[in-house]
């Protein structure tokens, strides 16, 4: 078998570097910059910044980002071509009081996010990332976001001896057994004061009205030491911070001949990698002289839990970008009036025209389960992207999209596979649909193929990762040509 393509361990370093979909973007953010991608802000005046042949990128909420690349040939009301994918995946959130202790140990609290498989978190070698809200500069200050990641195992769930729960079922309650334990309080209590007086500030601090409790109040002194370490300040600094349990055990090529890839979030960081990638190469292979479209892609926050957010799929994120996309003037624009005349009807224009790639991960056929797949829809792994069809719209895929795509997989050269849901079991959805609905835009649900969705541990293909990246590079590269062969009004 041959070694797996570069592109497979590009994608370790990604996924090992983004325990959060804070580091997620960040780490996005990295590629794009080296690219020759330009951050914009949403706040400021895109008319002077975003021009045709420019290629660019934006956040929100540090979660969320979107990035596009303008053919020179852009019009206002023309075509793009789009790859949606998201940033979060099922894991433990530290709570906003997450002090606990109980029978001698220090116990952090935790809430759950997202359809988590909860019992594979259980005796794994668990640390914390996340982002910290910081106090810099005299006085008020400012408040500054940093990216936290402390790279040793300092919490751990672990499991009843079998001795003292003899069941054979194991559904562990979540707000009381699925508790990670931090520590010894004997060292807690037998460590100085130090840690916790510097936290508020001495005696004039402590005098000052607080709104809520102080931070060492609601955890641990030793807890904020480690967090604050790692994010180059004093534990006196910190004001709040939105904190991820995640596994140390870092994502690594596995089977007899490297085919696999152990890792955590593949679903859906493995995407969300792949889609960036795909944007950089098709900006690099096929260049944007000669295109009149613009190929774009969103990684969205918030997926697992619904996207009904201010920075999810559900928000005006996307249908604000895409407003401001569609009237941007061409190289070789008409007169003023003409123009504006144009402009009131450029959006829906755009949209008509438009085609999204909802990119979210799929499920492998399972050797010891083949029984719950539909047995003539039974994906593989290293044998291409998934298109998921639903009659009931879990997903958005219909006929048109898959020969658009299958026409984009031809020139490709990448295999594709098809996969719907059995008539006796309840199908999962995506962002998707809900965009097709919001937008009016033509959709195609799709992805590689896995095992393990949602456990804290999964299994993708190795080769998977090439295909993807491939079929949005030549998606998006394409599109703007294909567009006008495929059309059904």
């Amino acid at each position: 078998m041959a070694p797996p393509p570069q592109s497979a361990l590009e994608f370790l370093d990604f996924v090992n570097a983004s325990p959060t979909p804070y580091h997620a973007v960040a780490n996005s953010a990295a590629l794009l910059e080296a690219a020759g991608f330009t951050n914009i802000k949403e706040r400021d005046d895109w008319a002077t910044t975003v021009k045709p042949g420019g290629k660019y990128y934006l956040t929100r909420n540090g979660s969320s980002v979107v990035a596009f690349a303008v053919g020179a040939l852009w019009k206002p009301g023309n075509s793009i071509g789009m790859v949606g994918a998201h940033t979060d995946s099922p894991c433990l959130r530290v709570k906003p009081v997450s002090k606990r202790s109980a029978n001698g140990y220090l116990q952090v609290g935790v809430e759950t996010y997202g359809g988590g498989i909860w019992h594979s978190w259980f005796d794994r070698d668990l640390s914390v990332a996340g982002r910290v809200l910081v106090r810099e500069g005299e006085g008020d200050g400012t408040f500054v976001q940093k990216l936290v990641k402390v790279d040793k195992p300092i919490v751990r769930v672990p499991t009843l001896a079998i001795h003292l729960h003899r069941q054979t079922n194991f559904d562990p309650n979540k707000e009381d057994e699925l508790l990670p334990i931090a520590g010894l309080a004997e060292a807690e209590l037998n460590k100085t004061a130090e840690p916790e007086t510097a936290a508020q500030g001495g005696d004039e601090a402590a005098a000052d009205f607080q709104p809520l409790k102080q931070m060492p109040e609601r955890h641990h002194p030793v807890f904020l030491a480690l967090v604050a370490e790692q994010a180059g300040v004093d534990v006196s600094q910190i004001v709040d911070f939105e904190l991820i349990l995640y596994d140390t055990q870092r994502s690594c090529l596995g089977g007899l001949n490297d085919e696999f890839i152990f890792s955590a979030r593949l679903d859906n960081l493995n995407m969300t990698f792949c889609s960036v990638k795909g944007l950089i190469a098709s900006a690099e292979s096929l260049p944007l002289d000669n295109d009149a479209s613009i190929r774009l892609v969103a990684c969205f926050d918030h997926e697992e839990i619904g996207s009904l957010s201010a920075h999810g799929a559900d928000s005006n994120l996307l249908p604000a970008v895409l407003r401001r996309l569609s009237v941007l003037p061409g190289s070789a624009s008409p007169p003023a009036s003409a123009s504006e005349l144009a402009a009131s009807t450029a959006f829906e224009q755009t949209l008509s025209t438009s085609f999204l790639l909802s990119a979210d991960m799929a499920h492998a056929v399972h050797p010891n389960y083949a029984g719950k797949y539909e047995r003539n829809h039974t994906p593989s792994m290293n044998k291409g992207p998934v298109i998921k069809i639903n009659a009931n719209q879990r997903y958005a895929t219909n006929s048109p999209g898959i020969v658009l795509v299958q026409e984009v997989a031809k020139l490709s050269k990448v295999p594709l596979q098809l996969f719907v849901v059995k008539n006796d079991s309840p199908c999962g959805s995506t962002i998707g649909p809900m965009l097709s609905a919001k937008l009016g835009v033509r959709t195609l649900d799709m992805g590689n193929p896995q095992l393990s969705m949602h456990s804290i541990r999964e299994t993708g293909g190795s080769a998977d990762v090439e295909f993807a990246v491939r079929l949005f590079e030549g998606f998006l590269g394409r599109y703007g040509e294909l567009e006008r062969r495929i059309l059904v009004d």
